[in-house]
This record gives structure tokens, C-alpha cells and sequence, in this order.
């Protein structure tokens, strides 16, 4: 009886230590999700703050016309289709500001639509 105990403890405890060590893993490489909204003329928020070297996924949705997302310091590039969400995924490797704008000439005040992305260490 003893033994069996013994056995239960030490599986218990096991088992503990992997979870505690998974999630030690698992708050490190985590996505940092940020939920950004486009219409003319203004990208909503219009600053993103991320962390270098965490894994960032830009979640976009067009009210009202087929934007743009681009920055190119970054290389990354997208249309925005009214109504759907349009996932940008991009792990930032230097710290910096990167200006983003929508590409798709979407009427007067298209230059005005733009934003940065800032990343802090």
C-alpha cells in the first residue's frame, strides 16, 4: 500500500513540473494578437505596439473597400476584403518604427490613411 502511494505521489508530482515547465515554455513564444480596423481613411488603432522577437498576429477587418496593408520596411503586404478578417502573422526581429498604408487608392484623403508599427525590446 506504501508503495502504491509512493508510485502516485511521484507521478503526481511529475506531472506538476512538466505543466509548470510547458507553461513556462508556452508564455515565452505566445502570439500577441492585435485586432485592427480599416476605413476610409484611418487605420484604428493607428500605432501598434509589439516586443521584438514575440510572435505577432496583425487581425484586420475592412469596413467599407478593399484597403491596403503595407509596410514595406517589414515586408509585409495584404488587401483587406470588406468583412473578412485578413490575418498578418510576422515575428519582429529589430527594434524600430515602421510606418504602414493602405496601398489601394480608396478616394480623397487615401494619403492620410496610415499608421506605425513600434517595436520595443
Amino acid at each position: 500500500m506504501k508503495a502504491l502511494r509512493l508510485i502516485a505521489v511521484t507521478v503526481g508530482l511529475s506531472g506538476a513540473l512538466l505543466g509548470a515547465a510547458l507553461g513556462a515554455q508556452e508564455g515565452v513564444g505566445k502570439e500577441q494578437v492585435v485586432q485592427v480596423t480599416a476605413r476610409r481613411f484611418t487605420f484604428t488603432p493607428n500605432e501598434i505596439v509589439v516586443k521584438k522577437g514575440r510572435p505577432v498576429v496583425l487581425e484586420i477587418s475592412s469596413e467599407d473597400f478593399v484597403h491596403g496593408f503595407n509596410v514595406p520596411a517589414l515586408k509585409l503586404r495584404a488587401d483587406l476584403p470588406p468583412g473578412i478578417v485578413t490575418r498578418v502573422r510576422f515575428t519582429p526581429e529589430r527594434v524600430g518604427e515602421y510606418d504602414f498604408v493602405c496601398d489601394n487608392f480608396c478616394g480623397a484623403g487615401h494619403e492620410e490613411m496610415h499608421g506605425r508599427i513600434v517595436v520595443k525590446d
